[in-house]
C-alpha cells in the first residue's frame, strides 16, 4: 500500500468516526414500536385515542402498533415473546415475572390504584376470607388479583391449598361469579367495578396498601438497544397522564368509546379506585413490591431461596428520565 492510500485510509476512518452518533443510530432504529393498551390502564387508552406517540416517531418513519392486553399475565406473555416492546402490568406481577426469567425491566408508573378486591355475589354467604375455605375462587395465575387473593389468603391463616382455583381470564371470571360458577373471584376493574354497579356484587375483602402499582415495562433489550426511544416513549406518557388529570370528560369519554361501559362503572373506577398522580418509578414502588414478593414468599409462591431484594432491584429501571 502507497504512503497516499495509507492517508486516504485513514482519512477516511477519522471521517467515519467523526459522524454523527444520530445518524448512524437511526439506521438502527425499528420500523415499528409495539404499544400495549388496556383497560385497566386509563392512561394507555387515552394515549392511543390522541395519537400523541403516532406523532412523535412520525418524523422517524417509526410506526406505533398497538396490543391489547387483558391482564398483566397476557401483557407479561406478549412481552416474554417479544410481541411488544412495552406492556402494562401490575408491579407484583412483573417482579413474578422476572423471577420467572421475563427479561424486562419496569420504568415507569402509569396509576396507583385499587384495582383489585375480593368479590362475591349480593347474597351470597361469605362475608370473610375464611369464608373461602373449601370454595371455587376464579382468578388469573400471574396478575395482582392472584397475588392480592394468595397475600389475603396468607393474612387469614390459610393458603391457595384451602380453596380451588379456577383459572379464567378476568371478564371471563366475573361471567363465572354471576352465572353461579364459582363463590368468590379476585377481581379487576373496570370488570369488578361493572359488577357491583350492574349485579350487586360485593366487595368482602379490601386491602388498598396491597394492591401493587400500575407499572409500563419495557423489554430489557429493547432498553439497552434504544435508550433514547425509551425515554421519548415515556415523555409522550407522560403528556397523556397529565392531559387526564386536566380533561377526565375527554378520558372518560375515550374509555366509554373502548369498553361500551355506563358512567356509573366508568366512574366508579376512574374516580374512586384510580389515582393518576405519579410517574417516575422509584423507592414508593420498590417498596410495595417488594412487599408482595416477600409474601408470596412466605405463602410458598416464590421459592425459599430466590433472592426476591435482589430481583427487584434487578427489575425496577429509575435511570430513563422524564422530561414532559
Amino acid at each position: 500500500m502507497t504512503e497516499l492510500s495509507r492517508r486516504s485510509l485513514l482519512a477516511a476512518t477519522l471521517a467515519l468516526a467523526l459522524l454523527p452518533s444520530t445518524r448512524l443510530s437511526a439506521a438502527d432504529n425499528p420500523k415499528e414500536i409495539y404499544v400495549d393498551w388496556a383497560t385497566y390502564n386509563p392512561v394507555s387508552m387515552l394515549l392511543k385515542d390522541k395519537g400523541f406517540l403516532e406523532k412523535e416517531f412520525a418524523k422517524d418513519g417509526i410506526k406505533v402498533v398497538w396490543v391489547k392486553t387483558v391482564s398483566s399475565s397476557n401483557a407479561l406473555q406478549f412481552l416474554n415473546a417479544g410481541s411488544i416492546n412495552f406492556g402494562s402490568t401490575a408491579g407484583s406481577a412483573a417482579l413474578v415475572a422476572r423471577i420467572n426469567g421475563n427479561p424486562i425491566k419496569s420504568v415507569y408508573v402509569y396509576s396507583r390504584p385499587e384495582w383489585t378486591a375480593l368479590v362475591t355475589t349480593k347474597d351470597s354467604a361469605i362475608n370473610k376470607v375464611t369464608d373461602l375455605k373449601g370454595k371455587k375462587v376464579a382468578m388469573v395465575r400471574g396478575t395482582d388479583p392472584h397475588i392480592f387473593a394468595v397475600r389475603a389468603l396468607l393474612i387469614a391463616g390459610l393458603s391457595d391449598n384451602d380453596i380451588t382455583p379456577v383459572l379464567l381470564q378476568h371478564p371471563d371470571g366475573k361471567t363465572a361469579l354471576i352465572r353461579g360458577d364459582v363463590q368468590a373471584w379476585a377481581g379487576l376493574d373496570p370488570m369488578m367495578a361493572q359488577a357491583e354497579v350492574e349485579d350487586g356484587a360485593k366487595l368482602f375483602y379490601r386491602n388498598k396498601e396491597a394492591n401493587t402499582w400500575g407499572i409500563l415495562n419495557v423489554r430489557e433489550e429493547f432498553l439497552k438497544e434504544h435508550p433514547d426511544l425509551v425515554k421519548r416513549v415515556l415523555t409522550v406518557y407522560e403528556e397523556a397522564r397529565k392531559y387526564s388529570l386536566g380533561h377526565y370528560d375527554e378520558l372518560k369519554h375515550v374509555f366509554i368509546a373502548a369498553t361500551k361501559l355506563p358512567d356509573a362503572v366508568v366512574d366508579k373506577q376512574l374516580k374512586e379506585r384510580t389515582e393518576l398522580t405519579h410517574s417516575k418509578i422509584g423507592a414508593p414502588q420498590r417498596e410495595s413490591i417488594l412487599a408482595a414478593g416477600l409474601a408470596l414468599q412466605q405463602a410458598g409462591v416464590i421459592k425459599a431461596d430466590v433472592d426476591v431484594k435482589g430481583t427487584v432491584d434487578a427489575l425496577i429501571d429509575a435511570s430513563v428520565p422524564l422530561t414532559n
